[in-house]
């Protein structure tokens, strides 16, 4: 029997989220006022963020399971910055502290500067309605 492979690899989910969020980048840097697509583009990215380090955990694990485990560790280091700018950029959505947001996306901008953009290949619906789907998860006070 021949190997398995798993086509929807965490892998592969981690470079189409990469260059998703380079779009968004890209198409936040062409805007001249933060409207609302603004604003679901920027959440948009902290799903993005999610995502990707959700998908780490699984890459990781796949590692340690054939005994590489600073293979593993190395993973989740080069890794890390995913869940903590996606919490910053919550943080900054929740506390309407927008002006914030230009400074955040150069932080962001060295991850992603190696996608080389040509064409934009992500339609308006992946980001539409993500900030008001971002919004209720907030907890209630």
């Amino acid at each position: 029997m021949g190997r398995v492979i798993n086509p929807d690899s965490a892998g592969k989910q981690r470079s189409q989220l990469m260059r998703t969020a380079a779009e968004l980048l890209r198409n936040l840097t062409l805007k001249t006022e933060l409207d609302d697509e603004a604003k679901d583009m920027v959440s948009s990215l902290v799903y993005c963020f999610r995502e990707i380090e959700e998908g780490i955990d699984a890459s990781a694990a796949a590692w340690e399971k054939r005994d590489y485990w600073m293979k593993a560790d190395e993973l989740r280091e080069r890794w890390s910055w995913t869940g903590r700018i996606a919490d910053e950029l919550k943080a900054m959505i929740f506390s309407e502290e927008w002006h914030n947001l230009p400074a955040l996306m150069v932080r962001i901008m060295p991850y992603v500067s190696d996608i080389k953009i040509t064409k934009f290949t992500r339609k308006p619906d992946v980001w539409q309605g993500s900030h008001m789907r971002l919004l209720r998860e907030r907890a209630p006070q």
